[in-house]
Parts: structure tokens; sequence; C-alpha cells
């Protein structure tokens, strides 16, 4: 019933003739390109000599979190459920703004936005002055494609801690300006970032803008160093910059 890739290439009749295995298949081939596109290589090699069920296993952990609609725009906390549930019986509970803020990472996350958004809105209707959910329910509405809502609530973080959460922070209301057509007061914003970090995003994004204003090597430029850096990353710093990777080859394979 299940097979490996190698299996399917030495008794491919068989499969061809079996459309439940073939579907098996060409889901595990599926998940094994999506493996090898993203430098997944242990998986890979699992992927192609092992059963079935390592497709399932493999889009359960990994293609399914690759996919999320907040890929490459990274918060503090694991995405974990049973951290969800003990989160959601403290609220409960007691209910009070940690609680609240954190879970609203946790949904942030996941990709859940909009129960984000309730969760930083729930956290400061006790703590109206956190900066921390205060930062972050902006950057959701930015991902929500709010950004007129985002802009003064990023704007008011800024003001206080101009390098609040190491620059995560300063990258959201960039984002922001960007949506509403202010580029270059982004590009402010992601030269400095750029300036004092090493973040794909930023580099990226900046040479969107540079590609944008008709200044192909000073994106060019961006670009490059994304794909340098990305060299000598570690393992796991390259599974979270991965969308911010693939865009810059994109980008430059357009130039």
């Amino acid at each position: 019933m299940f097979a490996s890739i190698l299996t399917f290439l030495a008794n491919w009749q068989y499969f061809v003739a079996s459309p439940f295995s073939l579907a098996i298949t060409v889901f595990q081939i599926w998940m094994f390109v999506h493996a090898i596109r993203n430098r997944e290589w242990l998986w890979a090699l699992f992927l192609f000599f092992g059963w079935g069920v390592a497709a399932l296993w493999y889009y359960l952990l990994v293609y399914r979190n690759s996919a999320s609609s907040v890929s490459g725009f990274e918060l503090p906390g694991a995405q974990n459920r049973k951290r969800i549930r003990e989160l959601q019986a403290q609220i409960h509970h007691i209910g009070n703004a940690v609680h609240h803020f954190q879970l609203g990472d946790l949904y942030f996350q996941r990709g859940q936005l909009a129960e984000a958004e309730k969760c930083y809105r729930a956290a400061l209707e006790r703590e109206p002055n956190d900066i921390d959910a205060r930062a972050h329910l902006g950057q959701c509405l930015v991902r929500l494609k709010r950004a007129a809502e985002a802009r003064p609530i990023l704007e008011g973080v800024m003001r206080e801690k101009p390098e609040h959460d190491y620059g995560y922070t300063m990258m959201a209301l960039a984002e922001a300006l960007t949506a509403l057509g202010e580029t270059d007061n982004a590009i402010q914003y992601w030269l400095h970032i750029t300036q004092n970090h090493s973040y794909p995003r930023a580099k990226v994004q900046l040479a969107e803008l540079y590609l944008a204003k008709k200044q192909p090597d000073l994106a060019r430029a961006e670009l490059k160093d994304v794909l340098s850096d990305d060299l000598h990353a570690p393992a796991f710093q390259r599974r979270r910059d991965r969308v911010w990777i693939r865009r810059a080859k994109s980008l430059l394979r357009t130039m």
C-alpha cells in the first residue's frame, strides 16, 4: 500500500494500476520535492527511502507550518497546542494581561490572526500601556492588511523604544508605511534596520522598494547579501528565513 520513492521507480506499473497507492506516492513525491527546496535534508532522506507515512508526518510537522499565512513574520512563542489549552484554562480562571498576550502570540504564530487580535486587545484592556502587547497588536494588524490602524500603534511604540523587539517592531512599521504608499519613509526605516541587523526580511523588502524606484544595482546588492549570509547561517535560521531566501532568488532571476 505504502511505498518509498525508490520502490515507485522500480514498480511504476503496479502504482499506475492502483489509484490509491499512486495517490499516496504522488503525495510523497510532493513532500519530497518540498523538503529538497527547503533544504530539509534529513527529512528528504527519510521521504526518499521511508514509507508513505513519512510524507504524512512531514506534512503535519513541517509543510503545514511553512505554508502559514505568517511565514517569515516571526514573534516570540512556540506553536504548541498543549500550551494553548493551558493558557485558555488560565484565562478562564485568572484572565490576566500576560495570559492573553501569550495566547495572542501563539495564535499569531499559527496564522490565526483574528484570534490573536482579540487576545492582544484583551491584554490591553487589562494593561493599556503594555508596550509588547501594543507592538504585537500592530504587527497583527499589518498582517491583517489594516496598515492604517497599525501605523499609529507602531509609531507610539517606536517613540518609546525605537529598537523594540530587536528591530521587529520597526520592520512592521516599515511594512505598514509601504502598504500605505509612503515608500520613501519606509526606505529610511529599512536602511536603519539593515545597518544594524542582517534580517533577510528587511533586506528583501528594501530591495523590492529599490526595484520599484528603478534602482536595480542597489536592489541586487541587498539580495546578494541575503544569499551570501544564508550560506553560512545555522540550520534553524535557514528554516526560519526560507520564505525570504526563495523571494530573494526569485527577484534575482527576474533582474
